[in-house]
């Protein structure tokens, strides 16, 4: 990267970590991409249980009000039953009951029942069940001359706007040759649609005489849920319309219908349909002032106002216990299928059908490419801000899909896209946990063999004062990391190898940090922990481009997991901005930086700071500071103030202040060298207590 700066004088070291990154950034790469194609095909796997899921959610959560404008329900309950007799009723009973319902002066009346078999009690049916022997022919005569009870039926079907109820089958019925259909649905129906070979409806006596006929081949989906009504079906080459759309149809006094485009087209409305020629609608519930007793009609029970019917599709339809016709919906887990083509119809009337265009489909696709893309930017990058735009995607998916839903009777899916973001952020924080593990054992595993190998050639100590030495920059390489600063640092550890180290690299253009750190101990317990500290420091703190709150706090978190209990760090960490000067840092109990003006005064810069490192969790604050052209930063370790003569007095800030004051040179490195000169003079002969770092900042201005 630019303005980085290599932890050796050799290239083996730089090209090794070069290549690393590298191979981590692909791993990356493809471990995310990879966890993304396991969320789409997952999606893919579970679409239809998943959009089940939730769009039964928000039909659940917002179902549509129906008022009691549009359509009313006649229900053959159990109260009717109990007081009219078991079903089936005789078809006089029956007659009546559609004869009351047109008196209301309906624009149609939907009879979802089949009347398949002859009036039970029709006088020819009754005086068969007679023998000769039993009933004289004169009786007989009289019997069979009485009025035919379906014929009776039949007739009032004709004066009435009905609608009987078909079912399209392949198993049974009758050729569809011996029935009329009028009007037949034109245009070519979707793909998928019901197709049939036979038809199976009431006796000729009455299909024949009935205003409209729909079918009412309304199969549940695969969980046994119904969500959706047939708009048509095709038995063998004719097309028919369903039972709510011939309703809305008559209702609104349509001539025909037509397949144009995949969706249905009635007058001016069109109703968009699914591949299999059904339309799925927001369900609700038919408000009871809109549902009455067949009991009630025919004047056995409640008083049904008069103009209960008058201008709505009426619905008859038979919902007593032990009956067939009893359905699930999304809402209920057990209603009367009349009811739902009264929602259905009702929809159809109103426009609130469902519908799922190919825009919905390539928006969920635009969701799911940009939460990977997010993720996949967050894990290349090392900026983790990048995953709480992907987690505010997230959670304004679902928000859209209701919106979609409730607003614009849309269908879209959010589980789809917000798979893909969950298992591609999963496998993110698989490999980068994975790949943190593995660096720390490379990273201790360089240690040790360098370990080994400088004992071999020139003794412990010596070697590992060569590994220290090598792991902080030198003076040419801090010369070349921005133009418009001026950077020197003086390392002496107190025996042949300690604990403290620094460090400066250049984030961006620019952004450059430092960093000086102090590990607790000397020798070379101390110097490992330092290059383990300096190696965890330098991959956190690489993401301050971003602040350094998070990497700071990162930093502390995995030093605490690798930190042996007797080991501690104190750390002043920064980020100067070359362009303007603004220097933000984060002291973690380390000595407080000493500000250096143009004109020689100094001020010591009071940090609040924190805990040393590997203590304890702790949220540590962000200080800011302003540097003017020409003005020098100087951070030094403890063993600059606690650097003893042979009296036992110690050097103290007051020996810093003075020493800075009295060099006259003005640059960064004059003051590093001047400062630690000043230290071992004050020592005299007694040996160092402490390792000693001086670190030097000078800000030269933008206009270098």
């Amino acid at each position: 990267m630019t303005g980085s700066v290599s932890i050796s004088d050799t290239d083996a070291p730089a090209n090794s970590g070069t290549n690393t990154a590298q191979g981590g950034r692909a791993i990356i790469i493809r471990s995310v991409l990879i966890g993304g194609l396991i969320g789409a095909l997952l999606s893919v796997l579970a679409a239809d249980f998943e959009r089940r899921m939730v769009f039964d959610t928000w039909q659940r959560v917002s179902p549509r009000e129906i008022t009691a404008d549009n359509v009313a329900v006649v229900l053959i309950d159990d109260a009717s039953v109990q007081a009219a007799g078991e079903w089936p009723w005789p078809r006089y009973v029956t007659a009546q009951l559609i004869a009351l319902i047109g008196q209301g002066e309906p624009s149609a009346i939907g009879i979802d029942i089949y009347f398949t078999e002859p009036d039970r009690l029709s006088p020819e049916a009754f005086a068969g069940r007679y023998l000769d022997t039993e009933m004289d022919a004169e009786t007989r005569e009289k019997i069979t001359a009485l009025p035919d009870m379906d014929e009776y039926f039949g007739t009032i079907l004709g004066q009435v706007p009905s609608v009987l109820a078909r079912v399209a089958t392949s198993d049974g019925g009758k050729s569809p040759d011996e029935y009329f259909f009028d009007p037949v649905v034109d245009g070519p129906p979707p793909p998928g649609s019901l197709r049939a070979e036979n038809v199976l409806a009431s006796i000729f006596e009455l299909d024949e005489l009935a205003m409209g006929h729909g079918m009412v081949n309304g199969a549940p989906d695969d969980d046994g849920v119904v969500r959706r009504v047939p708009l048509s079906v095709l038995i063998q080459d004719i097309q028919a319309s369903g039972l709510a759309m011939e309703l809305a149809r008559i209702a609104t006094g349509t001539p025909g219908l037509r397949w144009e485009n995949g969706k249905m087209v009635m007058g001016d409305a069109r109703i968009t349909a699914d591949q299999r020629g059904t339309m799925q609608f927001r369900m609700g519930e038919i408000p009871a002032a809109a549902q009455y007793s067949a009991l009630d009609v025919l004047g056995q029970g409640k008083p049904v106002p008069t103009d209960a019917f008058k201008g709505k599709v009426v619905l008859v339809g038979v919902s007593a216990t032990g009956t067939y016709d009893i359905v699930a919906t999304p809402l209920k887990s057990e209603l009367a299928g009349v009811l739902v083509q009264a929602q259905a119809v009702d929809a159809i009337l109103e426009e609130q059908w469902l519908a799922r265009p190919p825009s919905m489909l390539a928006a969920e696709i635009a969701a799911a490419l940009a939460l990977l893309v997010l993720i996949l930017a967050a894990g290349i990058t090392l900026r983790t801000w990048l995953l709480w735009p992907a987690f505010g995607l997230a959670l304004a998916l679902p928000v859209f899909s209701w919106l979609a839903f409730t607003r614009a009777n849309l269908l879209f899916d959010p589980v789809r896209p917000l798979l893909v973001g969950i298992c591609a952020a999963t496998a993110l924080t698989l490999i980068r946990y994975a790949l943190a593990r593995a660096e720390r054992k490379r990273l201790a595993a360089e240690l040790v063999e360098e370990r080994v190998r400088a004992s071999v050639q020139k003794g412990e100590l010596d070697a590992a004062r060569r590994i220290q030495m090598s792991m902080v920059p030198g003076q040419r390489a801090l010369s070349r990391l921005d133009s418009r600063t001026e950077i020197s640092a003086v390392l002496e550890p107190a025996k042949s190898v300690g604990g403290d180290f620094f460090d400066a690299v250049k984030i961006n253009k620019d952004l450059l940090l430092f960093m000086v750190g102090d590990v607790t101990g000397k020798g070379v317990p101390a110097a490992l922990f330092m290059a383990l500290s300096k190696t965890l420091s330098k991959s956190n703190l690489a993401r301050a481009a971003d602040g350094l709150a998070d990497p700071v706090a990162a930093l502390n978190h995995d030093l605490m997991d690798e930190a042996d209990p007797e080991m501690g760090l104190t750390m002043l960490v920064g980020t100067i901005d070359c362009s303007t000067g603004a220097v933000h840092m984060v002291n973690a109990g380390h000595e407080n930086p000493i500000l250096v003006h143009t004109d020689g005064t100094l001020k010591t810069i009071e940090m609040v700071g924190g805990p040393p490192f590997c203590v304890t969790d702790f949220p540590y604050p962000v200080e800011q500071l302003q540097l003017a052209k020409g003005e020098t930063l100087v951070i030094i370790t403890d063993g600059a103030t606690e650097a003893a003569n042979e009296a036992g007095i110690l050097f103290g800030l007051g020996g810093v202040e003075a020493a800075l004051k009295t060099e006259s040179d003005g640059t960064a490195q004059s003051r590093a060298m001047h400062l630690a000169k000043e230290v071992r003079m004050f020592e005299g002969s007694n040996d160092p207590t402490d390792d000693l770092t001086i670190f030097a900042l000078r800000y030269l201005g933008n206009d270098i």
